[in-house]
């Protein structure tokens, strides 16, 4: 499997609770840094609607 290195958000600075994200085989993955167990896969334009709308505060109703 051809992969790049996990990357989580500067935001996150030292913390080591996080999600990381990596490219690999034309998917974008998703994992949190402190269970790497689970990895969520979906596809760059479904990754990139996704990331619209948290941008947008679709889901800021859910943090409530």
């Amino acid at each position: 499997m051809n992969s790049s290195a996990w990357q989580k958000s500067s935001y996150s600075g030292a913390n080591d609770e996080c999600v990381e994200v990596r490219t690999t085989d034309g998917l974008v993955e998703l994992r949190e840094s402190d269970d790497g167990e689970v990895i969520v896969r979906t596809t760059p334009a479904r990754f990139a609607k996704f990331l619209q709308s948290a941008r947008a505060g679709e889901f800021d109703h859910l943090a409530k």
